[in-house]
């Protein structure tokens, strides 16, 4: 029984690692877009056109996204905004997006 247990418990990290590895190629995915964006204006295309994509659905399964045509416009709607992946992701960014609707509200 132990040895299921620790089998079961490695599979689920080596799941949760794969996720994080295909999220991050979503990451570099939309780092992409947004640069194309800056150089050429058509990044929410470009990241439609992956999303939609057979490797596109795939990769997003993988990484724990649905890929949906919601998920579709959210991405187009982050890329459109042109704030880079790591910017976004960092404790400064949301503290300061969080300080600006506090003194909206």
């Amino acid at each position: 029984m132990a040895d299921f247990v620790d089998g079961t418990a490695f599979n689920h990290e080596q799941g949760n690692r794969a996720r994080k590895l295909f999220a991050a190629v979503v990451l570099a995915a939309l780092d992409d877009a947004i640069a194309d964006d800056k150089k050429y204006g058509n990044g929410p295309e470009q990241i439609a056109r992956w999303a939609r994509s057979r490797d596109g659905r795939e990769v997003l399964s993988c990484a724990g996204i649905d890929p949906n045509e919601r998920v579709v416009s959210g991405l187009m709607d982050f890329v459109s905004k042109g704030i880079r992946t790591s910017v976004a992701l960092s404790r400064e960014e949301s503290e300061r997006r969080n300080a600006a609707q506090a003194e909206a509200a």
